[in-house]
């Protein structure tokens, strides 16, 4: 299959698929990070799911490939403006709206609904709890790295289109048997009385663009059931 990963500059989803044989490739304004340049267009990715044929694909290390069509998109579109902590800097101090916070979360739902919608065969995307379920639509599915092998708790929702949800040794079904349910990596207590899970406190640290970053990179596990179940 051609498979397109949107807004992935790690290739953890990329190098999964690409190890079960598949022809799969990242899309990121970023740089990658995952080695594979050869494999990575750095570039919208509205560029890439036009109607018709995609054309012309450049890559980060210069080579350049056509593709006639994309098997399937997996999406892991920023969630900066639709994360529900994100929704506290929605209001000024005086309790109006944030007009230009606004108009940059109305923009960031409509890339999803865009990448949502393309006449791409079969889609899933990814992001956290936040407006998507609230101004879109509910989600297909609600996962947590440590159902795939992962110790860390980031609650993740999917929506799925023409992709069947991933199982795991939990509810609804039993899809890998080796797949099994580990730690959730526990959790931090501030001297504030607050807690967080142990891998949000952890990658909180650094800046503000450096956290996104950690946080947006898909745990091994999840990537490995996607290529193996999408796959």
């Amino acid at each position: 299959m051609k498979v397109l990963v949107a807004c992935e500059e790690s290739q953890a989803v990329c190098i999964a698929f690409r190890n079960k044989g598949h022809e799969a490739y990242s899309c990121d304004i970023l740089p990658c990070s995952g080695g594979h340049s050869e494999w990575h267009i750095q570039n919208d990715v509205l560029r890439y799911i036009k109607p018709g044929l995609v054309g012309d694909v450049f890559f980060e290390n210069g080579d350049r490939k056509f593709i006639d069509f994309w098997d399937m998109m997996i999406a892991f579109p920023p969630c900066t403006y639709l994360t529900v902590t994100g929704a506290r800097w929605m209001y000024n101090k005086d309790g109006s709206i944030n007009t230009e916070r606004k108009k940059n979360q109305n923009d960031a739902i409509e890339f999803v609904k865009k990448l949502f919608y393309s006449n791409i065969e079969k889609v899933g995307i990814e992001n956290p709890i936040g407006v998507l379920s609230t101004i879109w639509q509910k989600p297909t599915q609600i996962i947590q790295p440590y159902y795939f092998g992962d110790e860390a708790q980031k609650t993740t929702c999917l929506w799925l289109k023409n992709l069947p949800p991933l199982y795991h040794n939990g509810k609804p079904n039993l899809f890998d048997s080796n797949v099994t349910y580990v730690s959730n990596g526990g959790s931090v207590q501030t001297s504030t009385g607050k807690t967080f899970s142990k891998w949000y406190w952890e990658t909180s640290k650094g800046k503000g663009s450096e956290r996104q970053i950690r946080r947006s990179k898909t745990f091994p596990g999840i990537a490995k059931q996607m290529a193996e179940q999408w796959g």
